[in-house]
């Protein structure tokens, strides 16, 4: 019973407990039901109005963007438009500046237009074309302002900078500042700002640059006898020019500065003295001179002309003149000074400065290029007028002043061949000839080259280390140059003439013998600056003798041909009987011996005299060593032939010597004539085959002698038997005879 009381009471306490949890879940389940409820319904209509709106939001977003763009895109026509109408009004005033500034607004405005993407005007274009038009109308306006303010007179010929037409031309500059304001046009300041403001100021100025060169700067550096005159009126500035007869050919610098210092003085007081506000872009200077555009566009042209047609004929030719140029470098610095004063110039030392005090280097180039000319000039001069040589006359130099005498004006130098003799350090002595040259004649022109080259180098020693050096290598020049012009220039002449052949031999000759002790005079000087012992010439030596002697043998050659060429109309020297043939080969022999004869009268006094006699010798022993060549080599020779040869050979013998004459007195040439056999080297042999021609058979093994006799010195055993059955039938004497030939 009392377990059931228990159970009751827990009971009675669980139920109250359960009816209440049972209570909670209902409410909980109605709680999820409205949820359920609520969500279907923000699913099902909150969210369509949600979207509804954004989508509305979004699109009047897009029409406020919309609306935005036509506005500021109105507001761009309507500053296009007043721009433009402000533009008129402007330009109607003459107010120019504010004209061109209005079309740059207006070109700003468009050109934002233009940059919106998705707006294609059609308007866009028209106003482009507008905007155009009235840009090339303000600068019409402009043009013709600019036009009354500079006005150039010019001559209409075409010879526009001749110096006739500069002298009547004028340039008139309208830009005096009036006495009353009101009735002045725009002033100049104005109209320029306006092309600056519109971008059209460089061309301006670089066409007025350009006239400005052209018809006064230019001229005034080329012609010394102008000079600039200047009047003002009361209302207009005028340049004109006159002439007057200049003191030398070159203006002088410090004259042609002057001048042209007064043409940049007056156009910067009276034109370009003008301040201008920079477009925007060019922000970073702001304001910049006119003088300075203008100088920017012309400097570079003026300098060069300046240098080119001024400064370097002013450069000095002799270095004791150097000195005086220093005036010359400061009317430069003064110059460019006075320009950069008027601003015309910026930045420090330009071209011109840097070229005038460069001095040194120009004399040196000035003079090494003066030298080559007068070298090159003397090069391609005549060869054919000639000065005789002889062993005594000093080469050029002894007319020049001893480079190591204290007074060059005074002293002599010491001939460069001194006649006493020459003392060696081992005291071992030369005879007094060692260095002197055989009596010839040789070109004048080369006579003087070496003047040239020796003047030359005695001014290298007075000169500066550089100048000296350039000096030196500019005579070696004139030397090599010889080496290369003279053949070439010349070389139709040296082969065709003889006499030219033999003078550029004696040339050459006479070059490698002065180039022998050239250096030498020199040495005190020259070997301090140039590295030990390089003041020489002595290395050209060989390459000159090479030069001559090839000439020369190249003209022999040519001559020997024509000898072997008339002989070879000699019929070989056979069938003598026959009047024809021997007529043919009398003929052959005359043309050789009068060929000898005019080369004898063409090298004569001009080949030194040993050159001379080998020359003619070789040229003689040429023709007899054919002669006898053919008449060796003949089969059959009969008793008339023999006779007819033999008459033929004796001419030869009787008047070969006759053209040996080295000398104009014809008494000096004997001795030479005799000599003959020591230049003919088959001298002997022609005289043996003569007395073969006229000889009985005992006669020539009488001459034979066993081969010990005269005939054996000159003929072989072989010529000998040829010439016996030659001359002799078949006997059995000649048999006899030929068996003793061995």
């Amino acid at each position: 019973g009392e377990v059931c009381t228990m159970i009751n009471k827990k009971y009675s306490e669980f139920l109250p407990s359960l009816w209440s949890a049972e209570e909670l879940v209902a409410q909980v389940d109605g709680l999820c039901e409205s949820i359920d409820l609520l969500q279907a319904g923000i699913e099902h209509e909150v969210q369509r109005d949600l979207n509804v709106a954004v989508a509305e939001f979004t699109e009047l977003k897009q029409q406020l963007e919309r609306d935005t763009l036509v506005l500021s895109i109105l507001k761009k026509l309507q500053e296009f438009d007043r721009a433009i109408k402000e533009y008129n009004t402007a330009l109607v005033e003459k107010k120019y500046v504010v004209a061109a500034q209005q079309l740059e607004k207006a070109r700003s405005s468009l050109k934002m237009l233009e940059s919106r993407k998705g707006f294609e005007l059609k308007i866009l274009k028209a106003l482009g074309t507008e905007l155009t038009v009235q840009t090339q109308n303000l600068l019409y306006h402009l043009g013709e302002e600019w036009n009354k303010l500079a006005v150039w007179k010019l001559p209409p010929s075409k010879e526009s900078s001749s110096l006739e037409s500069v002298l009547h031309s004028e340039l008139h500059l309208h830009t005096v500042p009036a006495k009353e304001e009101e009735v002045a046009g725009p002033p100049v300041a104005s109209v320029l700002q306006a092309f600056a403001v519109l971008g059209e100021l460089h061309n301006k100025l670089k066409i007025f640059g350009q006239l400005l060169l052209k018809h006064i700067l230019k001229p005034l550096i080329s012609y010394p006898s102008l000079q600039p005159c200047t009047e003002e009126q009361s209302d207009v500035f005028i340049l004109h020019f006159k002439s007057k007869e200049p003191s030398l050919n070159h203006c002088s610098p410090v004259e042609v500065f002057a001048k042209i210092k007064l043409i940049f003085e007056i156009l910067h007081k009276y034109l370009l003295n003008v301040p201008l506000e920079q477009p925007a872009e060019d922000k970073e200077d702001g304001r910049v001179t006119l003088a300075g555009l203008l100088g920017d566009l012309i400097w570079e042209e003026l300098s060069e002309c300046l240098i080119q047609n001024c400064l370097v004929n002013s450069i000095p030719t002799k270095s004791s003149k150097l000195e005086q140029y220093i005036e010359v470098i400061k009317s430069t610095e003064e110059f460019e000074k006075a320009l950069k004063n008027m601003q015309f110039l910026k930045g420090d030392t330009t071209d011109l400065l840097k070229y005038a005090r460069n001095v040194n280097s120009h004399f040196a180039n000035k003079k090494c290029q003066d030298v080559i000319v007068a070298a090159r000039n003397l090069m391609t001069s005549e060869i054919h007028n000639t000065v005789k040589i002889t062993p005594d006359s000093c080469v050029a130099l002894s007319k020049l002043p001893d480079p190591r005498a204290d007074n060059l004006k005074t002293q002599k130098a010491s001939p460069l061949l001194r006649n006493n003799t020459v003392s060696l350090e081992n005291e071992t002595k030369l005879s007094q000839h060692t260095f002197s040259l055989p009596t010839c004649r040789i070109s004048s022109s080369v006579d003087k080259l070496m003047e040239l080259a020796c003047r030359t180098l005695l001014e290298a020693t007075a000169s500066t280390d550089q100048c000296c050096i350039q000096l030196f290598y500019s005579v070696r020049n004139i030397f090599q140059l010889f080496y290369d012009v003279v053949p070439t220039y010349h070389q139709e002449n040296l082969q065709k003439l003889p006499q030219l052949a033999a003078i550029h031999h004696n040339n050459c000759m006479y070059i490698a013998h002065c180039l022998l002790t050239l250096g030498h005079q020199f040495r005190y000087r020259l070997t301090n600056i140039l590295c030990d012992g390089a003041a020489t010439f002595v290395d050209l030596v060989p390459g000159f003798r090479r030069l001559g002697m090839e000439c020369f043998l190249a003209q022999m050659r040519v001559q020997k041909g024509e000898i072997l060429e008339r002989l070879s109309s000699a019929r070989n020297f056979s069938n003598m009987d026959d009047e024809e043939n021997y007529c043919a080969a009398n003929k052959a022999i005359r043309q050789v011996l009068h060929q000898l004869k005019r080369l004898g009268k063409v090298w004569q006094d001009v080949l030194p005299v040993n050159v001379y006699c080998k020359a003619m010798g070789t040229l003689l022993n040429t023709a007899l060593s054919e002669i006898v060549t053919r008449i060796a080599a003949l089969e059959d020779i009969s008793t008339e032939d023999a006779n007819r040869l033999y008459f033929l050979c004796r001419i030869m013998v009787e008047e070969g010597p006759q053209v040996f004459t080295p000398l104009p007195e014809d008494d000096q040439n004997k001795k030479y004539q005799e000599e003959v056999p020591v230049y003919v080297q088959k001298w002997m042999m022609f005289k043996e085959l003569m007395i073969i021609l006229q000889a009985s058979l005992q006669d020539i093994v009488d001459q034979w002698a066993d081969g010990k006799g005269p005939l054996a010195a000159e003929f072989s055993a072989a010529e000998v038997k040829s010439l016996i059955r030659a001359l002799f039938q078949n006997t059995d004497r000649r048999a006899a005879a030929l068996a003793k030939i061995k």
